[in-house]
């Protein structure tokens, strides 16, 4: 059986109604993580029952059975025993079969302090006091459904929680560090609207009497689904309505939504093994933004789905280390390395493209067949896709095989011809590559399915096809020769899109007049970013599209530009002329920056906040002259308390006043860190401290990031944004991973932690020489779980250098032209 960190004292096995035999003998296997037990004798067939006495670590590798530090309102240091068993490791909490699908009844009771909460999956059933020690008091919970070992978890500690009753009857409660049960109330009222919206969306109720959503301090995940026991990162689910800004409400209202989702996608049906893991993943991640959507319809939040979970999986997906969706799994060790974008982000895209292709209505009826089916049981991607199909009379495997089992995904290039009335389009598929125009020997083919608008109604579908071959001509009727032509509709299909020069030109005016809508907009520039990144079109031809969105309203594209400005800024900081894309900067952002002012003006929302902190971040951060100094002006107030910064304009301003700070300004920063009372706001502040530029400063947030004043989880945030703050940041983190390597891979033991330290560090280089020495450390000091972060790092440097090599200087001509004083006629 699996078995990692523990002793056996004694084990014995009883066959029913027979005495039980003693075990002489145990074998550790401890590479592959399990103990081999032997008898005396062969042991009959048929039940019995297994008893194992043993002993093991409350460890604090924030896995398995661990402690997590937190500190009493009074500031006494305490412990609280907690579990994360997802992938592999409930097999260092007990000897068990440690696989998804050897699934079980668990009876648990657990002897605890009395004066301590005690939880666990299921409803405590009997609390009695233990005999040995009066202290102590034994709890007893109610027995599990049959669940696999990963989704077992057991709490104990100091919480207060606030409690409701779903529509369903379902109890609900949210556990809070000591003194903050108010800090609760927003995720138990989204979880409790969550609940009945799921239960009614799959037509399958929800198991358990109970469910518990809980903070824990140390935790290494933003998340885990446990059933009926859902453990979270504080910043995940609490919320303080004076502390808290927009964009946490939203990260909790969405890390809610996918928990619970999980509930029945995944609890009650179990992928067989973790090849599968994607749709576990995949599906919550997508049904979080349809659950948050119908919770916050004010949120836009499909639209921000495309900014934060489509394209950054297009990202990754076009480099030659990635990975299928469906990726076998030997060892566990395996396993962690694929909780990545590819499994979440890539997986809930082609989620979100299914249901849109098949239909709410039979993608509901699919699901339901799927999980009545599968109850209690495991299932395989296949299985999901046979019951859709079912559901729908479309081709569902066929055309998913294409998206799950090969990695990448399809460039589609269209040009159109006017014969008369009509428009002839002629569309080619080629695998998208991150390094250009695709040469390969091989011909990945894709079933796409796409579909076209045009001006004269922007919202609505004129064509809807499924491109099954490498080249397609579709003839579009009464489309005049003035009407533009735009595939992918809402941004939904998985494929990049390469228009032709002509077709591209009667687009732009669209993104000007905004009547092409926010997520086609937002599309429509990412596409071409991408083209630029790639070398397939020039950088000069996205910088000129940038400036059309001059009227841009919405949040989300802005978000979206806002990160592919600062990949630019990031590569051109390897020039000398980082400074005039501060400027270009500057010019798109200060218009909107202008009209939104500093201040929420009466009936502004949740987008609202969010595009005013988007906005005075990038002019601050940028050295706009009157953005630095209101920020310098309102942080003085907040920090002698005349008047304290609303949360939301918080990580602007502290991100402003570091960047052009100095070492009395990081030093007022790490003090409002010390006095800050929530990780929400602690975090705020770890993230930005990256932010100040001179090197000695550096260093100290480096070893800050190692103190005792910052969580584990929290430290891959501090570092990583030394190493995204500036060109010295990025040469000094990396020098500095490199010399605290031992400390900080036996602090995160191959985890996921690990990979996105490798990534935030070394992502931002672009010189072939420094991919050797990334390539070289790495060979000299292995980190299993991240080895395919660690190739993917190196190809990102790569072709930054090659971008840098090919579009510099006419990137630099550009900038200096738009300055130039216009030509005297």
């Amino acid at each position: 059986m699996n078995c990692a960190d523990i002793d056996i004292i004694t084990a014995s096995y009883a066959p029913e109604g027979d005495e039980e035999v003693h075990a002489t003998g145990f074998n550790y296997q401890n590479e592959d993580e399990k103990v081999t037990l032997s008898f005396p004798s062969t042991l009959q067939k048929g039940t019995g029952t297994l008893k194992i006495d043993f002993v093991g670590e409350l460890n604090d590798k924030m896995k398995g059975f661990y402690r997590s530090k937190y500190t009493t309102p009074t500031g006494d240091t305490r412990y609280a025993a907690v579990t994360q068993f997802e992938a592999t490791d409930a097999r260092r909490a007990f000897p068990c079969w440690d696989e998804p699908a050897i699934k079980a009844t668990f009876d648990i009771s657990l002897v605890v302090p009395k004066d301590r909460v005690a939880l666990s999956n299921m409803n405590v059933i009997d609390r009695k006091p233990y005999p040995d020690d009066e202290n102590l008091v034994e709890v007893k919970f109610a027995r599990t459904p049959i669940m696999s070992t990963y989704l077992v978890a057991f709490v104990v500690g100091e919480y207060d929680f606030v409690e409701t009753r779903s529509l369903d009857g379902v109890l609900v409660r949210v556990y809070t560090p000591v003194g903050k049960a108010e800090q609760g109330k927003f995720a138990l009222e989204v979880a409790a609207k969550t609940l009945p919206f799921y239960k009614d969306y799959f037509n399958v109720p929800y198991p358990l009497p109970k469910i518990d959503l809980i903070a824990i301090a140390d935790f290494a995940a933003g998340a885990m689904e446990n059933w009926g026991l859902v453990t979270y990162r504080e910043t995940a689910l609490l919320i303080d309505p004076k502390n808290s800004c927009s964009s946490s409400r939203q990260w909790v209202a969405l890390v809610v939504g996918h928990e619970l989702a999980h509930q029945w996608f995944g609890n009650l049906v179990t992928m067989e093994w973790w090849t599968h893991l994607w749709l576990n993943e995949g599906f919550a991640s997508w049904i979080e933004y349809l659950c948050v959507d119908h919770c916050f319809p004010e949120y836009d939040i499909w639209t921000q789905f495309v900014s934060a979970d489509y394209t950054r999986a297009q990202e990754l997906d076009a480099l030659d280390n990635s990975h299928p969706i469906e990726v076998s799994v030997g060892h566990p060790s395996e396993v962690d390395e694929i909780f990545d974008a590819i499994s979440y982000s890539k997986g809930a895209s082609v989620i979100r493209m299914l249901h849109d292709y098949i239909g709410d209505e039979d993608f509901r009826k699919g699901m339901n067949l799927y999980l009545t089916k599968f109850l209690q049981k495991n299932a395989a991607t296949e299985d999901l896709w046979e019951s859709l199909e079912k559901a729908s009379g479309k081709p569902i495997a066929a055309v998913m095989n294409t998206w799950t089992k090969q990695m990448g995904f399809p460039l589609i290039y269209v040009e159109a011809e006017q014969q008369e009335e009509d428009k002839v389009l002629k569309l080619v598929q080629k695998k998208f590559c991150a390094s250009g125009p695709y040469t390969g020997e091989d011909f990945p083919m894709w079933m796409v399915p796409i579909s076209i608008c045009t001006s004269d109604d922007p919202t609505c579908a004129k064509m809807q096809i499924l491109m099954d071959k490498p080249e397609l001509t579709l003839v579009l009727k009464d489309v005049k020769p003035d009407q533009w032509v735009k595939l992918n509709l809402g941004t939904v299909g998985f494929y990049r899109t390469q228009y032709s020069p002509d077709m591209l030109e009667n687009l732009i005016p669209a993104i000007k007049d905004l009547s092409l809508p926010p997520v086609d907009r937002l599309g429509l520039q990412n596409d071409l970013f991408s083209l630029a990144r790639a070398g397939i079109i020039s950088t000069v031809e996205v910088l000129k599209v940038m400036e059309a969105f001059v009227n841009e309203p919405n949040y989300t594209v802005w978000s979206d530009l806002s990160c592919n400005l600062e990949i630019l800024s990031t590569l051109l900081s390897h020039t000398d002329f980082y400074e005039e894309i501060q400027v270009f900067v500057k010019d798109v952002f200060s218009p909107i920056g202008e009209r939104l002012g500093w201040d929420p003006k009466p009936g502004e929302g949740h987008l609202d906040a969010l595009l005013r902190g988007l906005v005075l971040g990038k002019l601050g951060k940028a050295g706009h002259k009157a953005t630095l100094e209101e920020a310098r002006r309102r942080f003085k107030d907040h920090v002698e308390g005349k008047q304290i910064l609303s949360a939301d304009l918080r990580s602007p301003v502290y991100v402003t006043i570091l960047k052009h700070g100095d070492s009395t300004t990081l030093d007022t920063m790490l003090k409002l860190h010390k006095q800050a009372d929530m990780q929400e706001e602690k975090n705020r502040i770890e993230r930005v401290l990256g932010a100040i530029s001179q090197p000695e400063l550096i260093q100290k947030v480096l070893t800050f990031a190692l103190s005792e004043e910052v969580r584990p989880q929290d430290t891959v945030s501090v570092i990583g944004g030394v190493a995204g703050g500036s060109k010295q940041g990025r040469k000094a983190a990396w020098k500095f991973v490199r010399d605290n390597w031992e400390e900080l891979y036996n602090r995160y033991q191959g985890g996921f932690l690990i990979s996105r330290l490798i990534k935030l560090t070394v992502d931002g280089f672009a010189n072939d020489k420094m991919a050797a020495e990334v390539k070289a450390f790495f060979e000299s000091h292995p980190a299993p779980s991240a080895e395919r972060t660690v190739q993917q790092c190196c190809e990102n440097i790569l072709l930054n250098a090659a971008w840098l090599k090919r579009d510099a200087e006419n990137i630099h001509q550009y900038f200096l032209q738009r300055k130039a004083p216009p030509a005297m006629v």
